[in-house]
């Protein structure tokens, strides 16, 4: 790990009990969260006692007041637990519902929705996407009428991670289709609200967290759950979504070195034609090439980081690592599935698993066609 940001022995106790918790709680448990189709709601509350929700938060509200340095070592670890569904399920709780919250949300909102989610007490989502507007999200749809105190919400999302496990929704909305940029709001929902109903997805991959298509018919929530200001929801939601990519990174880089680690001790075991795969000069440079793209995709993330640590803009890098980063991951997943043969075709296969898990990065959080459109614009094309 670069010295830069990781070498303080704060980090070294943090990243064990980030690993332990991984390594106990979550991989034993891997292939019974794809069985469940979502991640043991249980397990939110055990990380909020190990102060795990809410890293870069105000210790007013109970976070940990700490930087992105370690939330780099989290997700590192987690991503090592053999199921990035449940690692995808509990960064949407911690870095891409809450965010928005914490830097804009009322004193009266953040006691009532963060403080709980930090402490794991609750469970968070966030609603963007629409079965007609993705990446494109100033084509949503989904409309907030205000009625006296209170927004009526009608629409639907689509997509949404922690569907079924969310006490509470980041929901992006329309409440002035004719301003523009300017007409959306984020507004916060609870998912006990009348009216409110979802309807579960059936994912090719990414099994260990459920995935909902949501409905708001006539949803009632007081003005006051609003997140910062009506109208600023567009803007605010596309600085967490800033959040939401790194995270994604993150996870990608360290989830295709533990897949090239397990790829290169079973080509290592396995013999054909009396000597290992791992001695083949084929496999060796299969080997090398995946650990290049791994290391120049965890490089473009750390600097990524180092931005962020020292609050610089970081929007350029974070488009260009998430791209480059998900590239990486389909194309190691690809190659170390062939290494295991007609093994890494099995469902059971780490491999296997990989290659449909690691197909999302390049389609959640932004498409990687959106992300170098923007790009281009970033570069003056």
């Amino acid at each position: 790990m670069p010295a830069d940001f990781f070498d303080t022995p704060e980090h070294e106790v943090f990243r064990e009990t980030a690993r332990k918790f991984a390594e106990e709680q979550l991989a034993p448990r891997a292939r019974e969260f794809d069985e469940m189709g979502r991640m043991d709601k249980s397990l939110f509350r055990m990380m909020g006692d190990l102060d795990m929700l809410g890293l870069r938060y105000d210790p007013k509200w109970g976070g940990a007041g700490l930087d992105w340095s370690f939330t780099t070592v989290l997700f590192e670890e987690l991503a090592r637990c053999d199921n990035a569904g449940v690692t995808m399920a509990i960064s949407v709780h911690t870095d891409m519902a809450t965010p928005s919250l914490h830097e804009y949300g009322s004193d009266e909102l953040r006691q009532r929705f963060l403080v709980p989610a930090i402490k794991g007490e609750m469970v968070s989502a966030v609603a963007v996407t629409e079965p007609d507007a993705g990446s494109d999200v100033a084509g949503i749809k989904t409309r907030a009428v205000r009625d006296g105190d209170d927004w009526v919400i009608n629409g639907s999302k689509i997509y949404i991670t922690n569907a079924a496990i969310a006490d509470w929704m980041c929901v992006l909305v329309v409440n002035d289709p004719d301003a523009g940029y300017g007409g959306f709001t984020q507004v916060i929902v609870p998912t006990d609200a009348k009216g409110f109903s979802y309807q579960l997805l059936d994912k090719i991959g990414n099994r260990g967290s459920d995935t909902g298509q949501l409905f708001f018919e006539d949803v009632r929530v007081p003005v006051s759950y609003t997140i910062g200001e009506i109208g600023r929801g567009f803007q605010q939601q596309m600085q967490q979504f800033q959040d939401e990519r790194l995270i994604a990174c993150i996870m990608a880089n360290e989830g295709a070195q533990a897949l090239w680690e397990i790829t290169k001790k079973y080509c290592e075991e396995r013999i054909l034609f009396g000597k290992p795969l791992s001695k083949m000069q084929v496999s060796q440079f299969k080997f090398v090439e995946m650990m290049t793209q791994i290391t120049a995709a965890r490089e473009l993330t750390y600097a990524c980081i180092r931005k962020r640590l020292k609050d610089e803009d970081a929007t350029r890098e974070i488009s260009m690592s998430k791209v480059f980063s998900g590239r990486m991951s389909r194309y190691v997943s690809d190659e170390c599935l062939q290494l295991h043969g007609g093994y890494g075709y099995m469902r059971e296969s780490e491999a296997g698993r990989s290659f449909v898990d690691s197909r999302l990065i390049s389609i959640g959080g932004g498409a990687d066609e959106v992300m170098i459109h923007y790009l281009a614009k970033m570069l003056g094309l």
